[in-house]
């Protein structure tokens, strides 16, 4: 009996030293592919008014609804308020980010 006991002893060991052979070999795979694959910045960029500050992203807001309440006021056509509206909140962005943005 002890002697297949040692010999289930011996496999499960080399079971085991396989497996962390295996192991060892994935996590240096991983650290080399870490190395050669640049680290992408987590934040907030690419979302819309992202690098804005609190106040800025305020006076935008003013400035859109003071455009938008002179458009609704100022045309008595309904097919021009909607069109001239989606104008305004589709050229904000890039209207914001062409003010903003300027570097001196």
């Amino acid at each position: 009996m002890s002697k297949e006991r040692a010999r289930r002893r011996a496999l499960l060991e080399a079971e085991r030293a396989e497996r962390m052979r295996r192991h060892e070999r994935k996590r240096a795979r991983r650290a080399a592919v870490r190395r050669l694959v640049p680290r992408v910045r987590v934040g907030r960029t690419g979302k819309i008014f992202a690098r804005r500050s609190r106040k800025q992203k305020a006076i935008i807001a003013i400035l859109v609804l003071a455009v938008l309440a002179l458009v609704w006021v100022s045309f008595d056509s309904w097919p021009a308020r909607i069109g001239i509206s989606a104008i305004v909140i589709v050229a904000t962005p890039a209207l914001t980010v062409l003010v903003l943005d300027r570097r001196l």
